[in-house]
């Protein structure tokens, strides 16, 4: 069942195009990620989203309802993490964490005591003395202390130490369980990968690639590493080699996932004495669309 749908989307600001027709489908269960660089598009999708600010053009709804128009509805049932944090300097976190949670209707108190554990937060300090990571701590244990249908995260782990990613991946994995659906906009490609389902890959407000995980990763190159006992004859001249690098006779390349086994049986002619694969990751499908374009 779907759960967002956006279609056409279109958003300027003046001369500027930063959304320049946008189609996304999130279904309910899913992690969706959203990834670009900063100012491809990704944060002023999510204020549409929010209905912060209006499309020019095309539709955005979630639960079937306009994000513009029926957005004090669809507020009550979404829960949100901004990229950048501004908090009340004189308020102690805990403070913070209940006024925001207290905005809305559902919210699980044993939850907020465990994530503000689980976070290492200390609840008693005041926000201005609190880190960059410590205040991206407080809107994390807000949000998820909340029993929302949907998680709307910008850049959520922005931050955020290694141990406290993972603390964060865990979370996302719990409230995944509970058949939430969380739509995560990043530039970190691991995280990423690590946690989405599916993702759509935005660049100059254009999304450039959607699909599932495993399925983009065939679109990518696997690097190859391989010792041959003699050298390879006019190793250049073998389609579908790309970022050849050669050492004696080892040989370190990409190559297209489905040319692997022609390859393979080339070089074996040369008798292979080590050969080491590196299965394809998000982040080459990333650089590679970037260095295409």
């Amino acid at each position: 069942m779907s759960v967002i749908e956006i279609s056409n989307l279109k958003k300027n600001f003046g001369s500027t195009k930063a959304l320049r027709g946008i189609d996304l489908n999130v279904n309910k269960g899913d992690v969706y990620g959203f990834i670009g660089p900063n100012g491809a598009g990704k944060t002023t999708t999510i204020r549409i989203l929010l209905g912060i600010l209006k499309a020019n053009e095309g539709t955005a709804t979630i639960f079937n309802k306009d994000v513009w128009d029926d957005a004090v509805e669809i507020h009550r049932r979404i829960a949100f993490v901004p990229g950048e944090v501004n908090l009340w300097p004189n308020l102690t976190g805990g403070q913070v964490i209940d006024l925001l949670i207290g905005l809305k209707e559902k919210v699980n108190v044993e939850r907020k005591a465990t994530l503000i554990e689980r976070f290492k937060l200390d609840p008693t300090k005041k926000c201005r003395s609190y880190s960059r990571g410590n205040k991206q701590k407080i809107v994390l244990i807000a949000a998820f202390a909340q029993d929302a249908d949907v998680y709307i995260l910008d850049e959520p782990t922005s931050g955020l130490d290694p141990l406290m990613e993972r603390i964060f991946q865990e979370t996302i994995r719990d409230i995944q369980k509970e058949g939430k659906t969380i739509f995560l906009s990043s530039h970190i490609l691991s995280e990423v990968e690590k946690l989405c389902d599916k993702v759509s890959i935005i660049r100059d407000g254009t999304i450039i690639e959607s699909g599932k995980i495993n399925e983009l990763r065939h679109l990518t190159r696997t690097r190859v590493r391989i010792e041959t006992k003699t050298p390879v004859r006019a190793i250049r001249q073998i389609e579908g080699l790309h970022n050849l690098d050669i050492k004696d006779t080892t040989y370190t390349f990409q190559v297209e996932t489905n040319a692997i086994g022609r390859i393979l049986e080339t070089f074996n002619q040369y008798n292979i004495l080590t050969l080491e694969s590196t299965p394809p990751t998000l982040q080459d499908l990333f650089m590679r669309h970037y260095e295409e374009a």
